[in-house]
């Protein structure tokens, strides 16, 4: 048995449903909306990978024993909050994302929470809590302070186990998993305030060339960036800007999703006014997407 394999199994015997990562990536290795065989399991509509994903052992082993693919948990479906503490992209005197917490914690006069820690690849750390009962808390991008995002619904973290340019994701200390302290749910409970500094773009996955990248990026700063009165007119034109990539299959629809939907409530737009907006603005990009070659 492979050791992701064994990796993946231990991941949904505690309960977390687990879906494949391309190899050495962060990427679902899944099919995208937008190139949907519309057969199989997605024979009466496209499933996405948090719906497809599964603690069921010999649909793990059935897709595990395929290749060597990295390990996506899904947070929601595990009734998880993961807070990802992010290292600085380049060398900086900036503090990181467990310096911010810190200083964070410092503010609100609590403790640093405990609780099981992942080491990633990066050298940066994701902290499991259980989701209070009665929530439904989603993806955000420095609603707690720069580099701390927290993964919920529509997210998903790379389990311990898997591998990122020969670095494997690990746990460390003890694996017991605690709840998410009440003041932190206060702080991550939508509406999200605006951060006081500009909040770093939330990590994914992504495809495509630099360009699609790139427009992402500058997209989803503007739309988190944008003032009040205006944020969700900025939201519907700042996700069509994208829009044509995920049409032209360079960019996942459900990474898209995420990362609008963080910087949209980051903006202080409500949840489901944020994921309407998405929809109908990639829906429209899809529809209305002129051929590459004539772009």
């Amino acid at each position: 048995m492979s050791t992701l394999l064994t990796a993946a199994l231990a991941t949904a015997e505690r309960g977390w449903p687990v879906f494949p990562l391309r190899p050495g990536g962060k990427r679902p290795a899944l099919h995208p909306e937008t190139r949907c065989p519309r057969t199989g399991a997605c024979a009466s509509g496209h499933v996405t990978w948090e719906h497809r994903a599964t603690n069921d052992p010999d649909r793990i082993r059935a897709a595990w024993t395929t290749g060597d693919w990295n390990i996506g948990l899904a947070t929601g479906p595990a009734r998880l909050v993961v807070v990802d503490l992010d290292k600085p992209k380049s060398e900086t005197d900036a503090p990181d994302g467990a310096a911010n917490l810190l200083a964070l914690c410092e503010r609100a006069g609590q403790p640093v929470p405990t609780t099981r820690t992942v080491r990633t690849a990066s050298g940066g750390t994701h902290l499991y809590f259980s989701a209070p009962d009665g929530t439904h808390l989603r993806n955000t991008a420095g609603a707690l302070g720069p580099l701390i995002d927290t993964r919920a619904h529509g997210g998903y973290v790379l389990a311990p186990g898997s591998i990122i340019n020969g670095h494997a994701y690990r746990v460390e200390g003890p694996a017991l998993i605690r709840p998410l302290p009440g003041w932190l749910l206060e702080r991550l409970a939508p509406p999200h305030p605006r951060p006081a500094t500009v909040a770093p773009v939330v990590a994914l996955p992504r495809a495509g060339g630099r360009l699609a990248t790139v427009v992402l990026d500058r997209e989803t700063a503007k739309a988190r960036q944008a003032a009040e009165g205006s944020r969700n007119a900025t939201l519907l034109a700042c996700v069509r800007a994208a829009g044509r990539f995920v049409a032209w299959g360079d960019l996942d629809r459900t990474h898209v999703e995420t990362a609008f939907q963080a910087a949209g409530e980051t903006a202080g737009l409500p949840p489901a006014e944020v994921t309407g907006t998405i929809r109908s603005a990639l829906d429209w990009s899809i529809r209305t997407a002129r051929p590459r070659s004539a772009a």
